[in-house]
């Protein structure tokens, strides 16, 4: 017997409430409050020749050291139609390189006793990384420097098919097939216009992953995946002198790439409240409310992140308080900043009905209450 589907709600307000509300009454609290003193983390920057910018920072308390490549490309360097690459290629940097046997990178670097081995792709930037024990340090500079300089010659038809596939299942059991998954790329489309970087999701389109060719993605390797477009850092128990010629030695000889057209767009602003009902196969409706917030590092991005963590994160924050406990119309309710929007999502309560109007004006009262200039700042 199917089940008909049942439906969740969208919501994307018009105006940053919160941060609007918050950034001022920090400012004042700052002024009254006595400075904390800020860790200071001793670090050692510099650029190649190349263009690759190298960042140590010796820390002796553990016999390891953690290699962290980030490429400056992501989602908003990629166009319509060819949504995806940056992910597909965080699969294939892993397949082996021309030095390197196939598909053996976690294999040499699990034997060396190597741990945190991954790689991530966000918006605006790809990064791999891997922990080594101080002594094998060597081994993680050659294997990075090797997929940067010479991934292509690794990489045919047959391989490139078979990775296009792990993708698209990848979409499949993260988002498809995932409870709420299609409502959550849903929400990102209403937040963005179809022309904005982030408008397409990370893992990009099944059309768009399997229409790709194997010429586009060496043109796109060739024009991100250079020293010039990345930084590498290196942390930990290591001698920075033996390390800068490690680095020299096997990045050095990799060639500048043409430069990186800069990303040149203005996110439009949301005049007036959004709203959708996206159909799932799902037992409990979910809504989601969403706002644009400050990009990472800008004013207001660090009283954004405040500000979602005691509104929304954890038992004992307030909407969690207010909507679970003592009104007991959801079951839950998290609250969350990513520098490009904060997002409030909440599902039934004990009864299975849910009052999204109810929820909705508990939700900025809540706002409103915390945003209260007459709270100490012990309170907030």
């Amino acid at each position: 017997m199917q089940t008909p589907p049942m439906r969740f709600r969208l919501v994307s307000a018009a105006a940053i409430a919160l941060v609007a509300a918050i950034v001022p009454l920090a400012a004042q609290n700052r002024a009254a409050q006595r400075p904390t003193e800020i860790p200071k983390i001793q670090f050692e920057k510099y650029t190649l020749p190349n263009g690759l910018e190298v960042i140590l920072s010796q820390d002796r308390r553990l016999p390891i050291a953690a290699v962290n490549l980030w490429y400056h490309v992501g989602p908003a360097n990629e166009v319509a139609g060819r949504t995806g690459f940056a992910h597909l290629f965080e699969h294939l940097m892993f397949q082996g390189s021309k030095h390197t046997p196939h598909d053996s990178h976690f294999q040499m670097l699990e034997a060396a006793g190597a741990t945190n081995i991954n790689g991530t792709t966000d918006y605006d930037r790809t990064n791999y990384f891997e922990t080594v024990p101080s002594n094998r340090l060597e081994l993680a500079l050659w294997i990075e420097s090797d997929r940067m300089g010479y991934l292509l010659d690794s990489i045919d038809e047959k391989e490139f098919a078979n990775q296009q596939d792990v993708v698209r299942n990848e979409r499949r059991q993260t988002t498809e097939n995932r409870p709420y998954g299609n409502a959550e790329e849903e929400l990102v489309h209403m937040l963005y216009p179809q022309s904005h970087p982030y408008y397409a999701a990370v893992i990009g389109s099944h059309a768009d992953i399997q229409a790709a060719r194997l010429n586009d993605a060496r043109d796109f390797f060739k024009r991100y995946y250079a020293p010039n477009n990345a930084s590498l850092a290196i942390v930990g128990d290591f001698d920075p002198a033996a390390t800068r010629k490690l680095v020299e030695k096997y990045f050095g000889p990799l060639k500048r790439g043409a430069p990186v057209p800069p990303i040149n767009v203005q996110t439009p602003k949301i005049t007036a409240e959004r709203r959708k009902v996206v159909n799932d196969r799902i037992e409990l409706p979910r809504i989601y409310m969403a706002w644009l917030t400050p990009s990472i590092f800008k004013p207001g991005d660090a009283e954004a992140d405040i500000a979602a963590e005691v509104l929304g994160s954890g038992r004992a924050s307030r909407l969690y308080q207010k909507l679970v406990y003592e009104k007991q119309i959801a079951q839950n309710v998290d609250a969350s900043q990513q520098s490009v929007g904060h997002t409030t999502t909440a599902s039934p309560g004990p009864t299975g009905v849910f009052n999204h109007r109810e929820f909705r004006m508990d939700h900025d009262r809540c706002l409103s209450e915390w945003a209260n200039p007459r709270h100490s700042p012990e309170i907030l």
